[in-house]
């Protein structure tokens, strides 16, 4: 892949119409648009380096800077993030449902949470762009709980024998997973082999900036500066004037009219923070799903036909009144075998790993500071709510009544999951009065010329995956900011 390489020393002192800090999912597809109105040029900044799709591949990592390296971890809970040119879109296993229309409105509608500043209706259109960006496979039947305009792209993967009965018996709640991994081959992407190690997909089939967005890093207007991290903003009065690069070279600054902030939601806020940015509950919020891992023995069923990794969805725990007391609850039907298989002669694959996920509501508590001496980041998360922990709950005790479709020989909790990897919070969108960092357009309540990107904006925390909204947020800030 081709890419307009320049170092920290080129770009010191430099004015760019456009200063893009990170390269993950936020920044690349609002970039991806605003290269349709740009009249000049445009600066990437990304403090890891790119690695080509096959060295990821030979040497099983997608970066060699570690995440627990870029940030000092007060708690045992992990925070993964990926630190190289494209982020998020090297590693994520490419699930792309979107969120539900009652995720963007948890106040007005159960009295909990933070209400989105737009609502599902806003936002779908840019989910079907986002869509087609990345030739997304998945379920038309989808739209009976999440309406959509136009169809999926692709046709949905193969589900295995336990969804198609599924399916048949909850038409309106099971659906096959949509994803980003491909069903029919592209021109850059093959078919989905369904090996189960989509963090580093083999054949190239799932979506990444690599065989997406090759054309953003060697356009024309886009200079790509590497290994060079953003410490800090300057401003003057409401405006971003200029960012300070760290790097091997030493210390540099750039300059800018318009400021993409999209490191994630660790990064994101540290930068902030030390530039004494700090309106409303910057850094504050911290948060992702909370999930168990079980396994189901069946009785005379066999599983692991399906074309893909994860292959159901069911939506029956996820909305309705009891979202008042305990977060909406989405159960993942898989295709692998992470406990092995069943020792039984004849029976090896008469077993159903799930996946029960559910929400946490941000809590101001748990949130990214700064070392005052370093200036590096520091999480202090002190565990997630009730809330989240008894919706996995009620999706655990009520699992018998979920799958009573199937023949059930028995139901085994397995475990707790340690993170889903989705750090989402610190800079959320709201009113400019209600301790939010960005309005509903992705601009800072205070400085009008920054666009915060990515999942550290969302106000809360859907069970489903987050990857495909932060994409569909960056088309719509973008298309907002320039019509």
């Amino acid at each position: 892949m081709e890419i307009n390489r320049v170092s920290s020393r080129d770009v010191n002192e430099a004015q760019y119409e456009l200063v893009v800090i990170g390269s993950g999912f936020g920044s690349c597809f609002f970039l991806s648009e605003a290269l349709k109105h740009l009249t000049g040029r445009a600066l990437i900044i990304e403090w890891g380096d790119f690695h080509a799709w096959d060295w990821q591949i030979q040497n099983q990592q997608s970066s060699l800077i570690k995440p627990e390296s870029t940030y000092d971890n007060r708690g045992e809970k992990p925070w993964n993030t990926t630190i190289a040119l494209g982020g998020g879109m090297n590693c994520w296993f490419s699930q792309t449902p979107r969120l539900h229309p009652s995720d963007f409105a948890l106040r007005t509608r159960y009295g909990v949470g933070h209400d989105w500043p737009l609502s599902y209706a806003d936002l779908e259109p840019y989910y079907c762009q986002a869509e087609t960006i990345m030739s997304i496979a998945g379920d038309p039947d989808m739209g009976k709980v999440l309406p959509r305009s136009q169809p999926f792209p692709q046709p949905p993967h193969k589900g295995s024998s336990i969804d198609m009965i599924m399916k048949q018996a909850m038409p309106d709640h099971h659906f096959i997973m949509p994803t980003g991994r491909a069903r029919v081959a592209t021109g850059k992407r093959g078919v989905c082999c369904a090996n189960a190690t989509c963090n580093l997909c083999p054949v190239n089939a799932k979506f990444t900036a690599q065989n997406g967005f090759a054309e953003l890093f060697s356009h024309p207007k886009v200079d790509v500066c590497l290994k060079a991290e953003v410490r800090t903003l300057e401003y003057e009065g409401n405006s971003i004037k200029a960012a300070t690069i760290r790097s091997e070279e030493g210390e540099f600054k750039v300059r800018g009219d318009l400021f993409v902030l999209g490191a994630n939601a660790i990064q994101s806020p540290a930068i902030l923070l030390r530039s004494g940015i700090d309106d409303g509950e910057t850094g504050m919020g911290l948060h992702e799903q909370v999930g168990a891992n079980v396994e189901v023995y069946l009785d005379g069923l066999g599983n692991f036909d399906g074309s893909t990794i994860t292959t159901g969805l069911n939506y029956s725990l996820y909305d309705g009144d009891f979202r008042k007391e305990h977060s909406a609850c989405l159960v993942y039907f898989e295709n692998r075998w992470p406990y092995g298989l069943r020792p039984e002669r004849g029976r090896w694959n008469e077993t159903l790993p799930l996946m029960v996920v559910g929400e946490d509501l941000p809590n101001i508590e748990n949130r990214v500071i700064v070392d005052p001496e370093t200036g590096d980041a520091i999480i202090d998360y002190r565990g997630e709510a009730d809330y989240g922990m008894k919706g996995v709950r009620f999706g655990l005790d009520n699992l018998e009544k979920l799958l009573a479709p199937l023949p059930v020989e028995s139901i085994h909790f397995r475990e707790w999951r340690l993170t889903e990897s989705h750090v989402q919070g610190t800079l959320r969108m709201g009113q400019a009065d209600d301790g939010s960092v960005v309005d509903g357009q992705m601009l800072h309540h205070r400085m009008r010329n920054l666009v915060v990107v990515g999942t550290s904006t969302y106000p809360s925390c859907s069970p489903a995956n987050p990857s495909l909204t932060a994409a569909a947020l960056s088309l719509r800030a973008a298309d907002l900011l320039y019509s």
